[in-house]
């Protein structure tokens, strides 16, 4: 496959930008990576924006805290994880290459799935009810998807195929050729700036049940990167498994998944289970807290005659 990354320029034809954007950058003796700077700026904001918010999901900054040092390393391994799973033929060779991570090879999905796992287990440990921490988690997934997608940008990777659209990106694949493509990471990060705000505005003001923010985040990130991968040009496959002749798509086939299931469970509740919101974590614990302010209330003194 041709590699634009070897050459610089990038371009916006029919929008007459023309960009230039730098890889990495050096500080001293030390080389620090663009793509790195702008996932960990996304995973600040994120952080940021949670620990603001923390009260309203009946939790406090520090569980916030906790949070984000457990679900970062679980992101980034899973990441990992996730992506020489379905490249592995470019590891076979040399196992131990697994390990360079700072050569590139993260997929989002893999590090969503990773900070999930770290949830469940911080919850457990801290005995907080997990739907409730997913759904002021899912609102930071889509702050740092936006801003992460444009590490992509920086890399001049995860873009789409060939297209004549007005919003085409151009590519270098030499001194002298080019070629224009779909800027998918463009795609996904406006399509998740999309679902912030539905969920912000809308979704996350009517929660009836803990967890139902999740379950739109997946939904949303769902059917978006379904569309999206089906435009991409570097995605990983399922094995060699086929579908009426086509290679499977994992995170298609992953996101296909996530919206039945997630569908599958708004169903159950508002359906099944008729959620009103009446046993949401947060009300529990205002509930709790000011049963136990009262408790601690002193008693007047009796009043003498």
């Amino acid at each position: 496959m041709l590699n634009p990354a070897n050459y610089s320029t990038i371009s916006f034809p029919l929008l007459g930008i023309e960009i230039d954007p730098i890889r990495y950058f050096n500080i001293g003796p030390l080389t620090v990576h663009l793509y790195g700077v702008v996932i960990a700026f996304g995973l600040l904001l994120a952080g940021v924006y949670c620990s603001r918010r923390s009260k309203r999901a009946g939790l406090t900054e520090d569980d916030i805290l906790d949070g984000i040092l457990w679900i970062t390393p679980f992101a980034v391994i899973c990441a990992r994880i996730y992506y020489c799973v379905f490249s592995w033929a470019d590891y076979a060779d040399n196992p131990i290459s697994v390990l360079y991570i700072w050569n590139g090879g993260l997929a989002i999905y893999g590090g969503v799935l990773g900070a999930v796992a770290g949830i469940l287990l911080l919850c457990r440990i801290k005995k907080i009810k997990i739907g409730a921490l997913l759904d002021m988690v899912a609102l930071g997934f889509l702050i740092g998807q936006s801003i992460g997608r444009w590490g992509n940008f920086v890399n001049r990777e995860a873009f789409g195929a060939a297209t004549e659209l007005p919003w085409r990106m151009r590519l270098w694949t030499s001194a002298t050729t080019y070629m224009d493509v779909h800027p998918t990471f463009l795609y996904e990060s406006l399509w998740n700036v999309i679902g912030l705000l539905l969920l912000y505005f809308v979704v996350s003001r009517a929660r009836r049940f803990d967890g139902e923010n999740t379950c739109f985040y997946f939904i949303w990130y769902g059917l978006g990167r379904f569309w999206i991968e089906g435009l991409r040009t570097d995605s990983l496959y399922l094995f060699h498994w086929t579908l009426f002749g086509q290679r499977i798509r994992v995170s298609q086939a992953l996101s296909l998944v996530m919206v039945l299931v997630c569908a599958g469970i708004l169903v159950y509740q508002f359906k099944v289970k008729k959620a009103d919101g009446s046993n949401l974590f947060v009300k529990r614990v205002q509930q709790t807290t000011e049963a136990e302010e009262a408790a601690a209330e002193p008693t007047a003194p009796d009043e003498k005659p």
